[in-house]
């Protein structure tokens, strides 16, 4: 158009590979031979299914309907409200399901990590938490993986709570045992609004009640990524423009004392932003999502920072997944448009979107 004003100019390219026209999604997967796991928690939406398959563009409830049919929010043979599905290095799917629907007290039996076996898509083992590792006011928000570890590997789990303990959550998948690390440590914390004031489509992202003053987002240990060598677990709060890493030996040795632990602790930085998720590649960087800015940034080995994608429909970009295909994946959800930061109003339009772009990397594969 002639006289036209200059506008906002994308970076990179992005490919649409499937339009979500129901419940809003946040987690998303890639396994191996390329089969796509979605999931939706139970956030007020109607939620048909909490984990699905993408096959041939319709959304297939995963494994079955029976799994995604609890009998209550403490069921431990099914999936209460899923945040995370993640493929781990030996093509096998993870489920991180928070028992807490609508943010809700967890009860034991609801919050679990259970595995599928995508050779027969069958349940193959469920592991559950106690009170004293998910606590009622636990949110179980996403998980890596190092198979290399003890017998079967070990799992990190970040607990993003809103308001309340964060931390990050080890499992030994062989035995199922799980234990608390930097319980309530500065560096899972959301920052308070007068250290972080983060700002999307041009507006205060805040907690906005129909009636009451607005609230600042109290949401901790969020995003999670491990480093290619393992050395490493990257993480960071919603609600903060930092973001950490621990050393992993620390977090595995149960012998080591929670101030140990945070001595390995590294501020790695002001990453530019708020970010949701967190993923690495095996070519040693660090990708991050930035949902002030509709983006995805990547920090490489030599700590410099590059735009990956930028794009006007990256609206509220979420999780990231690195496929073997040498694909990104990123769900876009419009978290910020829901009626909490909206004065009750869902300014939400579907369809939401899964999106991928080409990168020169594979996944992290930890494993024997």
């Amino acid at each position: 158009m002639r006289n036209a004003l200059p506008a906002d100019e994308p970076v990179g390219t992005l490919e649409v590979v499937h339009r979500f026209r129901g419940p809003m999604p946040t987690g998303v997967t890639v396994s191996h031979s390329g089969r796509i796991f979605v999931n939706f928690p139970r956030w007020g939406d109607q939620v048909p299914a909490t984990v699905v398959e993408l096959r041939r563009g319709r959304e297939v409830p995963f494994p079955d309907l029976r799994w995604n049919t609890p009998s209550g929010d403490d069921d431990p043979s099914a999936f209460v409200s899923v945040q995370s599905v993640v493929v781990d290095p030996a093509d096998r799917l993870w489920v991180l399901d928070t028992g807490s629907p609508m943010f809700q007290p967890t009860s034991p039996g609801g919050p679990k990590l259970v595995r599928v076996d995508l050779r027969t898509d069958t349940v193959a083992q469920v592991i559950t938490f106690p009170a004293d590792v998910v606590l009622p006011t636990s949110y179980l928000n996403d998980v890596r993986f190092d198979l290399r570890r003890g017998e079967a590997g070990l799992a990190y789990i970040t607990d993003s709570a809103d308001g309340a303990p964060n931390a990050i959550i080890v499992v030994d998948l062989a035995t199922g045992t799980s234990w608390r690390r930097l319980n309530d440590h500065p560096s899972t914390k959301a920052a308070s609004l007068a250290d972080f004031r983060p700002v999307v489509e041009g507006r205060p992202f805040m907690v906005r009640p129909p009636d009451g003053p607005p609230q600042p987002v109290g949401v901790g240990a969020d995003g999670i990524a491990i480093s290619a060598d393992g050395a490493r677990l990257y993480y960071c709060a919603l609600a903060t423009r930092r973001w950490y890493s621990v050393a992993t030996d620390a977090l595995a040795d149960r012998a080591l004392g929670d101030a140990e632990v945070a001595a390995t602790v590294v501020d790695e930085g002001d990453k530019g932003g708020g970010a949701d998720g967190l993923e690495s590649d095996d070519a040693g960087r660090i990708y991050l999502t930035n949902y002030e800015h509709n983006a995805v940034l990547r920090r490489r080995p030599d700590g410099e920072y590059e735009t990956v994608v930028h794009d006007p429909r990256l609206l509220w970009p979420d999780t990231l997944s690195v496929a073997v295909n040498r694909h990104l994946y990123v769900i876009a959800n419009q978290v910020h448009r829901q009626p909490p930061f909206n004065r009750g109003q869902d300014r939400r339009r579907r369809p939401y979107a899964l999106f991928r772009t080409r990168i020169d990397a594979g996944p992290v594969l930890l494993r024997p």
